[in-house]
């Protein structure tokens, strides 16, 4: 039982240990060290840092892969086998996700490994002695960011989850094996946001720490965390929250190194070639092109039989599938949608399919080893972000203002003047109904679309909006399964059963 509480929690220190290589993508096996002796200087630590990205990057985690947890649960995309692997990929678009699924578990085994990596480097940082304070804050905040990361992401899907912040003996997991209130979670995050944002780290990370947290990160990820907590959060200091988001996400507006986003062509954010040096960007996960082992995927798996917009890989799939419904919620003429998917033409495919990521160099070659990085924040989101908390202010001037920066670089006319379209107008009534339409393109496949849902409306608000849509845009995955209880996902059945009281089960399941 000890053993698989901490395989199932992703606690206990053994497998929190990190030993990595100097590279910061090139990592070796985690498991190779033991505390007692692990940590002798602070290269050590720098070490331990690496290997909680290292865990990040997992498609179990929020790696490039990792979409069947985020966009296919919504309505951008999905899938029309609900055979292969026993059905269970197919249950999250269809809305019959079970506890017993193996990947839900898989998904909760990998965050709280990032987690335990981030727990095992703050609750050894200060036995070092370093030569400098402030790289001893900047590891701190590295960790601290990408812990308060995955609980955001943790508490948004599951709510209540055990709150872990530091290294555990196999006793002390069993003892912390129950679920802390969301408000608790959310307050963990704020405070390591906090630090983060206090932190000596620079405002923007260059050349080879490209990748790691930034200023601006934080900034970022915290405007977004209380913008989230003010719209889901009943705690009677909404106003006091939104006023805070606007504060985060003016700091990382301000942080900026160009000036209106339509200086920034579309296309850059996701090319290859401009990774490293593109403005728009604030933090991504980074792969390293034509390395078999560290590599970007995502360019070759998204493509469908019979094409080759994305890499030289040849595919017999559907690739990455696009719903009818996001393929209808483009405006005429939008440049993203021609960047971002294409019609597939082979008879096992006839759909459209996701061409916003590519790497079509020989680098990268017929076995598709791309360069492509994934984007976890960048300056298009923050500004739609600014766009929706001053709506919420009552600054409409304010955020059409925002909206119209990131219509104008996708060719799209002003709101004011989409407004005078009856088709728009009757689409999107409301600027919050636009600023979700316009998070919706211009962020798709970027795993953004069901926090987006979820943080624009109440739980019978999206049964409804489920509902409504046109089920034939959905292929086999029936939209009537939608429910007031998908607005979590359930407990994996192996963490429920450890203790059924304090791991109770979410409504529904």
């Amino acid at each position: 039982m000890k053993n698989r509480i901490s395989v199932i929690l992703g606690l206990a220190a053994v497998l929190a240990t990190s030993s990595c290589s100097k590279d910061f993508l090139n990592q070796t096996n985690p498991n190779a060290q033991t505390l007692d002796n692990y940590f002798q200087n602070e290269n050590d630590v720098l070490l331990a840092v690496n290997g909680i990205y290292q865990a990040l990057r997992s498609d179990n985690a929020i790696g490039e892969g990792s979409g069947l947890f985020t966009e296919e649960r919504s309505d951008n995309t999905g899938r029309n086998d609900n055979q292969s692997n026993a059905g269970e990929p197919f249950q999250f678009g269809d809305f019959s996700l079970l506890p017993s699924n193996t990947y839900l578990k898989s998904h909760w085994v990998a965050m709280y490994q990032v987690i335990s990596r981030a727990n095992l480097v703050l609750s050894n940082i200060d036995k070092i002695s370093f030569a400098s304070e402030d790289t001893k804050k900047s590891y701190a905040a590295e960790a601290k960011f990408l812990r308060a990361l995955i609980y955001f992401h943790m508490v948004r899907k599951w709510g209540d989850v055990p709150l872990v912040t530091k290294q555990m003996s196999l006793d002390e997991v069993r003892a912390n094996t129950f679920r802390s209130k969301d408000t608790a979670v959310y307050s963990q995050i704020v405070a390591d946001l906090l630090d983060v944002v206090n932190s000596p780290l620079p405002n923007f990370q260059t050349g080879a720490n490209v990748g790691r947290i930034s200023k601006a990160a934080g900034n970022a990820l915290l405007g977004q965390v209380y913008l989230t907590i003010a719209q889901t959060i009943n705690d009677g200091k909404r106003n006091d929250n939104l006023a805070k988001a606007k504060q985060y996400l003016t700091a990382c507006y301000d942080m900026r190194k160009f000036g209106e986003l339509k200086e920034i062509p579309y296309t850059d954010v996701f090319s290859v070639d401009k990774k490293g040096s593109c403005p728009e960007l604030i933090l991504q996960i980074v792969y390293k092109q034509g390395d078999a082992t560290y590599s970007s995927k995502i360019a070759g798996n998204n493509q469908a039989a019979g094409e080759s917009i994305n890499s030289q890989k040849v595919t017999s799939g559907v690739g990455g599938n696009v719903t009818g419904d996001l393929i209808n919620d483009y405006e005429a003429n939008d440049l993203r949608k021609d960047f971002s998917v294409h019609y597939a033409n082979a008879s096992n495919v006839k759909d459209w399919y996701i061409t916003k990521f590519r790497d079509v160099s020989d680098a990268a070659g017929k076995s598709g080893y791309g360069g492509n990085d994934f984007i976890l924040i960048r300056y298009a989101d923050v500004i739609l972000m600014l766009a929706e908390v001053n709506m919420y202010l009552g600054d409409n001037a304010t955020a059409i203002q925002f909206l119209d920066q990131v219509r104008a670089r996708a060719g799209m006319p002003n709101y004011a003047t989409a407004m005078q379209d009856a088709a728009y107008s009757a689409k999107y009534p409301s600027l919050k109904l636009a600023i979700l339409h316009e998070r919706r393109v211009e962020l798709a496949f970027e795993n953004h679309r069901w926090f987006d849902l979820l943080r624009t409306f109440t739980t019978p608000e999206l049964v409804d909006y489920f509902h409504a849509k046109d089920q034939a845009s959905f292929g086999i995955a029936k939209l009537s399964n939608f429910a007031l209880k998908d607005r979590y996902y359930p407990i994996p059945f192996d963490e429920y059963k450890l203790d059924p009281v304090k791991m109770y089960q979410n409504t529904g399941y």
